[in-house]
């Protein structure tokens, strides 16, 4: 598989060659992969399905995690969506409700794709099944938005991280929400460079984010972070389609983003030492699940 390290990369070569982002990437892997382009597209609508599948799983009244310290929240959530009356609004809090289905499906060990990780997996998918369902965009457009997506994650992954051990959450759901940002952009016509910028506000509004899983469980505060992270990128999204740029270049951001995560004490990455895991609940939590040991 090709890899790409830098967003500056693939904005200049879509741009030389007067394509979108996500068909330059369809084309790069098929060549270097030796398939044909339909077959790339292919396997990435299987990961899709299975995206939609778990929003599915998740939005079961009974689905609880192996913990008990999880579960009900993807149906609540929708239940509420659907009445009409939230606050966010129809789409975005329909958006919520699908991004902690997928979390609270990863929490009880259902089946999810990792985008980029498993503690992030409800971003991606909260974000692009609204735009299908609630704003009609064509499938075969979000599908092909995914490329850009997992582009952009390929970039950050080498620049900087996406593992919550190496660079908190931030390396996890920031990077998740600059993915989903990238990726509206383009499935809304936006160009390569508001692609960009999108990804580069949704990382620079979530530098600094912590790993402070309670009890190391990728359930509190996770799923709910899933919930802000789709937020992040909704609002990044659009102010990168008004034309809003996001005056620290995508690369300098995740550059940023890496120091950052180089700084964090290791208590606020992915050990529960510290932040919400060490708080007096989140102890006690810790005991509820494996005892006063």
């Amino acid at each position: 598989m090709l890899t790409y390290q830098s967003i500056e990369e693939l904005v200049s070569k879509a741009q030389e060659e007067g394509r979108k982002i996500s068909d330059l990437v369809i084309s790069d892997q098929a060549r270097a992969m030796e398939i044909s382009p339909i077959e790339i597209y292919e396997r990435m609508e299987i990961d899709y399905l299975v995206m939609r599948e778990s929003v599915q799983e998740g939005r079961k009244k009974d689905l609880r995690s192996m913990s008990g310290l999880t579960g009900g929240e993807g149906y609540l959530m929708t239940e509420y969506a659907n009445k009409g009356n939230a606050l966010l609004g129809d789409m975005p809090s329909k958006a919520v409700a699908r991004a902690i289905s997928v979390a609270g499906c990863n929490a009880s060990m259902g089946r999810i794709v990792a985008a980029p990780t498993a503690g992030s997996c409800g971003i991606l998918p909260g974000c692009l099944i609204s735009l299908v369902e609630d704003r009609g965009v064509k499938e075969e457009t979000t599908i092909r938005s995914m490329f850009t997506s997992g582009a952009f994650g390929m970039v950050i992954a080498n620049k900087a991280s996406v593992a919550g051990a190496d660079g908190g959450c931030q390396a996890e759901c920031g990077s998740a929400s600059a993915m989903a940002a990238a990726a509206l952009t383009e499935a809304m016509g936006g160009t390569p460079q508001q692609c960009a910028d999108a990804c580069a506000i949704a990382l620079a509004n979530q530098l600094g984010l912590v790993c402070d899983p309670v009890a190391g469980l990728v359930e509190i505060p996770c799923i709910k972070r899933n919930a802000a992270g789709v937020m992040i990128a909704f609002s990044s999204a659009d102010m990168a389609l008004a034309g809003i740029t996001a005056r620290i270049p995508a690369d300098e951001v995740i550059d940023a983003m890496r120091e950052v995560g180089r700084a964090l004490p290791g208590s606020l990455k992915e050990t529960a030492g510290g932040g919400l895991a060490a708080t007096p609940t989140g102890l006690k939590l810790m005991e509820q699940v494996f005892g006063t040991s």
